[in-house]
């Protein structure tokens, strides 16, 4: 999903530079979206593995 987040970045960067204003938006929207999407599940994923005391690499 991080992926996806820097892809939709990389094409808000490219959009911008051209000039093309609403794609940059729409996509700088989408990877905010998308990274916060992550951050919760991650934050999600070390709680519960934190619940569980899984002491395990």
């Amino acid at each position: 999903m991080l992926g996806w987040a820097l892809t939709f970045f990389v094409i808000a960067l490219i959009a911008a530079v051209f000039g093309f204003g609403g794609i940059a938006s729409a996509s700088a929207g989408i990877a905010q979206i998308l990274f916060v999407v992550f951050l919760a599940l991650f934050v999600i994923a070390l709680v519960a593995r934190a619940v569980r005391g899984s002491s395990r690499v």
